[in-house]
């Protein structure tokens, strides 16, 4: 079920029923010459709404724009500040438990926003207002990713470049993959910028001239498909899990003298 697709009655049936939603996240940021500034918002949503239509759960809107200042020299990236990000999707937040909701599960695809939804997940519980958690799609395979690339690449790599194949094949620039792994880095080891056991970098063009790490040429659709329906899969038990819970039981444990 689609949040902004149904009328306020169908969905007030719902939270009778029902005290789950998801809510996707992604970043408007640059994936190198080859993918769209929204690629991760794109995988986020596209996986978000295919667990919904299987479960039933309510899906939200997106959450387009991210914590991304770390790609701001390249043309077009949007971001918002990490204390601004946090209060919009707290308020975001407290905004479903008004109608009853107290179980979020943030899916996310962007590394940026991980520590900010963590927090946010945090606030949230230490108040037992709701259970809220983040989810990131590629650490929930990381063995079939390990599997299926040679070169992962955390940022505009062959997994989102495969993911973006399946999910929105037309915005694509295959002609440009080759360009893509040749003018970046195959991982953040090789861009020389650890020193000493210190991260020396603070921006992703730091690394990397074109905004992107690994071999775009090892993507495919049928592998983006693989990736799709094995996150989906993870993120349909993580739902149902979480949904089974009793409330109480998600909840901070007492103060050990009160046990």
């Amino acid at each position: 079920m689609y949040l902004a697709d149904e009328t306020w009655p169908d969905l007030g049936a719902y939270f009778e029923e029902e005290s789950l939603a998801i809510v996707p996240l992604g970043s408007t940021e640059q994936h190198g010459p080859h993918l769209p500034e929204g690629t991760d918002h794109l995988i986020a949503e596209a996986l978000a709404r295919e667990v919904a239509e299987r479960t039933g759960y309510l899906c939200t809107p997106t959450i387009n724009v991210g914590v991304s200042p770390h790609h701001r020299q390249f043309h077009g990236t949007m971001w918002v500040d990490p204390s601004v990000f946090r209060d919009y999707v707290e308020s975001f937040s407290r905004n479903l438990t008004y109608h009853g909701i107290d179980r979020i599960v943030y899916v996310n695809a962007h590394g940026g926003n991980v520590q900010h939804l963590q927090e946010v997940g945090r606030r949230l519980h230490e108040t037992e207002t709701a259970f809220a958690v983040e989810w990131m799609w590629d650490e929930s395979i990381p063995d079939l990713v390990d599997d299926l690339f040679a070169q992962n690449g955390p940022h505009g790599g062959p997994k989102e470049t495969a993911m973006i194949m399946h999910i929105a094949e037309e915005l694509v620039h295959a002609d440009r993959l080759e360009d893509a792994r040749d003018g970046g880095v195959p991982s953040v080891d090789e861009a020389g910028t650890m020193k000493f056991g210190a991260r020396t970098f603070y921006d992703a063009a730091d690394n990397t001239d074109n905004g992107v790490l690994g071999d775009q040429t090892d993507a495919t659709p049928e592998k983006g498909e693989e990736l799709f329906e094995a996150a989906s899969e993870q993120l349909v038990k993580l739902c149902e899990w979480i949904d089974d819970q009793p409330f109480d039981d998600l909840m901070p444990e007492p103060h050990v003298r009160d046990r």
